[in-house]
């Protein structure tokens, strides 16, 4: 007898692939492509087709057995049903958010929840030094004084904080955002626009619709395709270089 190969599962309901490009920054075949990331993601540590946190801390962040208030911050804006867990609608339009294709206004109320930790629609200095204080313990090349970090905080709310009444709401972070987009530099993830390169194998999923006139295809490149390079050529992707991380080497002044 033939031997069984398991395959990957996909859990819960979603829209289908050609919805979801259609209300996000993806193409079709960018969220066919997203589904083979979902799959090894979803599947790494608990087999059931949807991203529990800690799978979303190792797959996406590579902490494994580390708390991280960023990173939960990061997941409660992906687990839009509050449910704990991420199925793969919620996946694509999060990380819709976080493609350079993604306009400036959607990328600052993404990172607005984030820093909003206790959910209250605005945020407030704890808040930020909160979070200040775990990008630091996170980054350890980067060593403040606690002095530092309080004249951070203070600076942040000076240019945020324009009605002076010690909390930065969600109009004054998008004029935040607006003048200084390096604020939010981590929301862009410009890795996003080769996903179809990364995750070749979404040409062969059975149920794939190909739609040539979406925008942004590349399905058929075979650029980064070993099974296509010619011989003697090196893919331009170095070893790491398609890493979702989402946390990069942080500036020191804004949070």
């Amino acid at each position: 007898m033939g031997c069984c190969v398991s395959q990957p599962i996909l859990g819960g309901q979603f829209a289908s692939h050609e919805q979801m490009a259609k209300e996000t920054h993806f193409s079709i075949d960018e969220v066919y492509a997203l589904e083979e990331l979902f799959k090894g993601l979803s599947n790494k540590l608990h087999k059931d087709g949807l991203i529990h946190r800690d799978e979303f801390a190792l797959g996406l962040f590579k902490l494994q057995g580390k708390e991280s208030l960023f990173v939960d911050q990061v997941f409660k804006a992906f687990d839009t049903k509050r449910n704990d867990v991420i199925d793969f609608e919620e996946f694509v339009r999060a990380l819709s958010v976080f493609h350079p294709r993604a306009p400036l206004n959607e990328k600052a109320d993404f990172a607005f929840k984030i820093y909003d930790l206790k959910d209250t629609g605005v945020i407030e200095k704890d808040e930020v030094k909160r979070l200040l204080i775990q990008l630091l313990h996170d980054n350890p090349a980067i060593d403040l004084t606690d002095d530092e970090v309080d004249a951070i905080v203070e600076q942040t709310f000076e240019e945020a904080d324009l009605a002076g009444d010690g909390i930065i709401s969600l109009e004054e972070w998008r004029t935040l955002v607006c003048h200084s987009p390096d604020v939010i530099g981590y929301m862009t993830l410009p890795v996003l626009k080769d996903v179809t390169v990364m995750y070749p194998s979404f040409i062969f999923n059975p149920r794939r619709r190909y739609d040539r006139s979406r925008r942004g295809d590349r399905s058929f490149s075979t650029r980064g395709d070993p099974s296509h390079r010619k011989p003697g050529e090196v893919s331009r992707f170095a070893p790491g270089a398609h890493s979702f991380d989402v946390i990069p080497n942080q500036r020191s002044i804004k949070v």
